[in-house]
């Protein structure tokens, strides 16, 4: 990995106000560095030390399952990807993380962010605000799932990732929404339907 240079922590994403004195301690634990497509970020049984922010690129995050990927999410530009289970109880990891594009990350090693955190106020709450935004924003896959058809929970796909829709593959996209490439497939022709009878 390379390390950051500058104050790295201004790439990331500003969950408090950080003084210049907490921007430089965080700075410091970062570390930059370049992926390429199809390249693993997290293998499967490795330990997910690291919060994983995109600076460019995408990252998905995949499991087993019956001898199938399975997508559980994806990350592009702006947004960070780690293992929660992994990071925070220190063990292996079944759920991998891959690299769809050429990308450029900022890693945040998560027990030097807990370290700093205990001696600074203002990273002890930009961790809490990350925190409490990534519950939230998991509680509301959660209800999506339990409760939205699959055209619901295409349409708020096609909301909340925008971009990702023409850049992941249709089988990754599928899986994500709990769809077979072929209901993917039917619900798309439904959406692009309504939306040139709406124009």
């Amino acid at each position: 990995m390379e390390t950051g240079k500058g104050l790295a922590a201004d790439l990331i994403p500003s969950f408090a106000v950080l003084s210049d004195e907490e921007r430089e301690a965080l700075s410091g634990i970062l570390f930059l560095q370049k992926v390429r497509k199809n390249q693993m970020v997290v293998e499967d049984g490795q330990i997910c030390h690291y919060m994983v922010y995109v600076l460019k690129g995408l990252l998905r995050q995949f499991y087993f399952k019956n001898g199938r990927e399975i997508t559980e999410h994806f990350t592009c530009e702006g947004n960070i990807a780690y293992c929660i289970e992994s990071i925070f109880r220190n063990e292996p990891s079944h759920l991998m993380m891959k690299a769809l594009e050429n990308s450029e990350l900022c890693f945040i090693p998560y027990y030097a962010l807990v370290d700093l955190s205990l001696s600074y106020r203002g990273i002890a709450e930009w961790l809490r605000h990350f925190l409490e935004n990534n519950l939230i924003l998991h509680q509301v896959k959660a209800d999506s799932w339990r409760f939205e058809s699959a055209r619901e929970r295409y349409e708020r796909f096609l909301r909340e990732f925008p971009s990702v829709a023409g850049r992941a593959s249709v089988n990754d996209v599928a899986s994500y929404l709990l769809m077979t490439p072929e209901s993917l497939s039917r619900v798309r022709k439904i959406v692009a339907g309504a939306d040139v009878r709406k124009d």
